[in-house]
């Protein structure tokens, strides 16, 4: 039985001003994918990730969440399916003046009416989730950049989310840091059946944790390659795409 397509990309051109980033791009993400974004730098992976969140408008085509296109919808539609998602961003993009557990309690204060002990016990309980159980009364400065990275992951699973975006999640770590991160992440998907879009250009995690890769080029504008990162490396036939999977002629094994 095919899976729902969580995620739907369709004639979708995006750029800045007249500047045509990407183009023609099309593709599905079903339920329960990891699918990994990647491509060099200044390719457009952030770029098309705030068109596919509905943060940017598109040049030409349309995105749909689980049906609904977050391009057309009225503000209040919009709104109704950006909270339908969680979204981490590079460096946790928590709130200096608050603690951890206010930044994660912030969506639920928001956007829901329950009381303080409840709001509190979901902050609680999605610390615990992300390995912070003993850090909500800590201010981000007080956190390592790993940690930080979970933190902003907990508040984006505050609304209990089952579509999660990450940018350049491993950016910025040390490969153990990284590490833990990309097993939390498929602890993620195997524990509340997760579906994920990952922008990432590190090799490690996207062979540690990716179902589907999509790799963008800079100079073609476009998607030149769609699979996964394991057949891609080893069948694609765009040498340029077999070259960035295997930078410095690196061997990857997935997470165990």
């Amino acid at each position: 039985m095919a899976k729902e397509n969580v995620i739907k990309v369709q004639d979708l051109t995006i750029g800045y001003g007249e500047r045509v980033v990407l183009e023609n791009l099309n593709f599905s993400i079903s339920a329960g994918e990891i699918v990994c974004i990647m491509g060099g730098s200044g390719c457009g992976k952030s770029t098309l990730l705030k068109h596919l969140i509905g943060l940017y408008e598109p040049m030409k085509g349309d995105v749909f969440i689980r049906n609904r296109s977050i391009v057309t919808a009225s503000e209040e539609e919009k709104k109704a399916i950006m909270r339908s998602f969680g979204v981490t961003y590079q460096g946790g993009a928590l709130f200096g003046s608050m603690t951890v557990a206010e930044n994660v309690e912030l969506p639920l204060r928001e956007y829901t009416d329950l009381p303080p002990d409840e709001r509190m016990e979901v902050v609680r309980k999605k610390l615990e989730l992300v390995g912070l159980a003993d850090f909500g009364d800590f201010m981000p400065s007080e956190l390592s950049g790993g940690m930080r990275k979970r933190a902003g992951l907990a508040r984006a699973l505050a609304l209990d989310p089952d579509l999660l975006f990450f940018d350049e999640p491993s950016a910025g770590l040390d490969p153990l840091s990284s590490a833990d991160l990309d097993r939390l992440i498929l602890n993620l998907r195997d524990t509340i059946g997760a579906t994920v879009v990952v922008i990432t250009h590190e090799l490690d995690s996207i062979f540690a944790i990716g179902d589907r890769g999509l790799m963008l080029d800079k100079a073609r504008r476009t998607i030149v390659a769609d699979g996964s990162p394991e057949y891609l490396l080893k069948n694609c036939d765009d040498p340029w795409v077999r070259d960035f999977l295997n930078r410095g002629g690196l061997s990857h094994n997935r997470c165990c």
